[in-house]
């Protein structure tokens, strides 16, 4: 009996669970980068129409003074670089990192936060679009699925985000040829 006669099946299993974590690490939380014409803002692309979730647990009500630490925090971090799982400023962030850490210094670390934009969208309280306040959260479809994507609105059409692998925390447009489309809706983390 030969040993190199058939192959190794924890060997294969490695090799494939190597192939997804390496996929997966790439995928992020992350969208593609869009190309540089469909950021220059140009016209208004349609938006897709918001998407109900489930809550899963009672939903968040931070105190409403927090919006403004909240985007002067996420500001302060645009230009940090993207890393997938990443969660704060010296090893980089995720898009739901990103969201962690921000709310995380504006609630001092009283209030258990979600971690994944799931996770966060459940907790979270659907914004209609002629609400849209700075602080709250808004979500994307960029990888086929619902809730894969999200950022914190600052004003003015404008959010900011981790977006992929490479590159980093930067302000967007809603309205971008990229985004707009894969817009789900916006949702809040603050009590009314």
């Amino acid at each position: 009996m030969s040993m190199t006669s058939s192959p190794d099946p924890f060997a294969q299993r490695r090799h494939v669970l190597a192939a997804l974590a390496v996929g997966a690490l790439l995928a992020g939380c992350g969208s593609r980068r869009p190309a540089p014409s469909a950021r220059r803002g140009g016209g208004t692309v349609a938006r897709r129409a918001p998407v109900p979730v489930p809550p899963s647990r009672p939903p968040l009500a931070l105190d409403p003074s927090g919006r403004e630490a909240s985007v002067a925090q996420a500001m302060l971090l645009v230009n940090t670089p993207y890393r997938y799982g990443g969660n704060t400023p010296d090893g980089g962030f995720d898009c739901s990192g990103l969201v962690h850490y921000v709310y995380g210094r504006v609630t001092d670390g009283a209030t258990r936060l979600p971690r994944s934009t799931a996770q966060w969208a459940a907790v979270t309280q659907p914004v209609d679009e002629s609400r849209l306040q700075r602080g709250d959260l808004v979500f994307f479809n960029t990888s086929g699925a619902p809730f894969s994507h999200m950022g914190i609105y600052v004003g003015g059409a404008q959010f900011v985000h981790a977006p992929s692998s490479g590159g980093t925390v930067r302000k967007d447009s809603l309205n971008s040829r990229y985004f707009a489309p894969r817009y789900l809706g916006a949702r809040s983390v603050f009590a009314a």
